[in-house]
């Protein structure tokens, strides 16, 4: 087994994820071994060719191996979404352009439909833009290199001229500008943005972006129990799914009206409400990298770092409006969440926190706030105990529980009891906040002999761990 995989370094050779399962093979005592001992090894190049193809793993009515079989890839579902590329801001004269777009296009109405509307219109006409004057990188980077070919096969045969000389270096130029060009695309779409531009690292980043399409392919799902393969399944199943998730059940909501939380000042209040301040606001999209992955509407960061000359009025008429309304029309607020290109895909979410919204760090501070009331009420009133942490002194510091970003410990003593009790306070808060307690990374770890370790664990529905009672909770 080393040779062989000294073989696969030795050779660059790829083995691409396997969908439909993780192992090939199980057998041994009982069935108890799995192993993924069969796969496709393809080289560099070879992905490059055909960087939608995947393994795929099959059922095996017979054999102890797993059948796999290679796909191609196939038609690309649905079309293609608009990504503003960053390698476009580099193209001598185009910000003049984009900004005589923007500064042409008259609009009426709120200063947030204002915005949407150029936002909108500036990405038709990029869209024309990028077939019409821009054209095909991989066709002008050919072309451009054609030209240098043809100009050393003339200078080897005889002497340029003055002007075949300078038509020779505008060649050499124009090949380097389209593969710096290429390098910033490939860049942006391979989200390794720790490297940086101009270091010859276009098929790593190639390489990357291949590998981050094929991670991120979904060709089945698997839905209560049934596997989804047809397009439209799919898409009805990860909706319905969402659906589920992040809607509440109408029917009873726990009362949480009576707990008290901690509030700031009236004069952080009053701050907090004070009216947004240009340069805070240039502030903070200057510190955002601007090669990070694209809103839902397909602009990146570094195309509003570079439009903010031209486009900071609308954008700070948007934000005093947000700021005197507190609204703003939905089409700068769509999500990916949805994926059913229709009216009745649509829902509006009713619990939970979403990844990527920049409000869900405060609305989870938030929330976790009523939990840190709870079970301090727990400890107040004898029902969870906590532990005393001594440096050595006479003193000691109680402590009840930690939270570290989504993640919670708690400490009590090892009985049935006090696990009970915080089974009934995290049941509460799941009840009144809409998040759920993630059981599949959550565990009892036990300080010393604990005899009813799985009988603990049990209450709770997690498992459990070796030291360093302490419940670690994620939700």
């Amino acid at each position: 087994m080393r040779r062989f995989a000294e073989t696969v370094d030795e050779l660059e050779l790829v083995d691409m994820p396997l969908q439909g399962g993780e192992f090939t093979w199980n057998g041994g005592l009982n069935n108890q071994v799995w192993a993924r001992l069969d796969r496709f090894l393809v080289s560099s190049t070879w992905l490059e060719m055909f960087n939608g193809a995947t393994q795929i793993r099959l059922s095996r009515p017979i054999s102890d191996h797993f059948p796999i079989v290679l796909e191609g890839g196939g038609i690309r579902r649905g079309p293609t979404p608009f990504r503003f590329e960053n390698m476009w801001l580099k193209v001598e004269g185009f910000q003049d352009v984009v900004r005589a777009w923007w500064q042409g296009i008259d609009v009426r109405g709120s200063a947030s439909y204002r915005l949407a509307t150029k936002m909108k219109e500036i990405k038709k006409r990029l869209k024309v833009w990028n077939k019409e004057v821009f054209g095909r990188l991989e066709t002008n980077k050919a072309t451009a290199l054609e030209q240098v070919v043809f100009w050393d096969r003339v200078e080897s045969e005889r002497i340029l001229t003055v002007e075949e000389a300078e038509l020779k270096k505008a060649a050499k130029d124009s090949f380097k500008k389209w593969v710096l060009l290429e390098e910033a695309h490939w860049r942006q779409h391979s989200r390794e943005i720790w490297l940086r531009e101009g270091d010859r690292n276009t098929g790593f980043f190639h390489r990357m972006a291949s590998a981050h399409r094929r991670n991120n392919a979904m060709g089945s799902i698997k839905v209560n129990g049934e596997w989804l393969v047809e397009e439209q399944e799919v898409k009805e199943g990860i909706v319905n799914s969402f659906q589920q998730l992040l809607t509440k059940d109408m029917a009873w909501q726990a009362d949480i009206g009576n707990i008290q939380v901690g509030c700031i000042s009236q004069q952080d209040a009053e701050g907090i409400e004070v009216p947004f301040v240009e340069n805070e606001i240039l502030s903070a999209l200057m510190e955002m990298n601007g090669d990070k992955a694209p809103g839902p509407d397909g602009f990146s960061v570094a195309f509003w770092q570079n439009a903010w000359a031209f486009a900071k009025e609308e954008i700070m008429e948007m934000f005093n409006e947000f700021h005197e309304h507190s609204t703003f029309v939905r089409s700068l607020n769509n999500t990916f969440l949805v994926l059913i290109p229709k009216k009745t895909g649509f829902f509006p979410s009713s619990r939970g926190l979403r990844q990527g919204d920049p409000l869900s760090p405060y609305l989870f501070v938030m929330g976790m706030e009523i939990l840190d009331v709870l079970i301090r009420r727990a400890v107040e009133g004898g029902y969870l105990s906590g532990c005393n942490i001594r440096d050595g002194s006479s003193s000691s510091l109680h402590i009840s529980h930690l939270f570290f970003a989504d993640d919670t410990i708690v400490f009590c003593e090892a009985n049935k009891d006090q696990v009970s009790h915080l089974s009934w306070i995290l049941f509460w808060f799941e009840a009144a906040s809409g998040l759920r307690m993630n059981l599949a990374k959550s565990e009892i770890i036990p300080v010393g002999e604990v005899e009813e370790i799985q009988e603990l664990a049990a209450e709770l529905g997690v498992g459990w761990g070796p030291c360093p009672p302490i419940i670690w909770v994620s939700l």
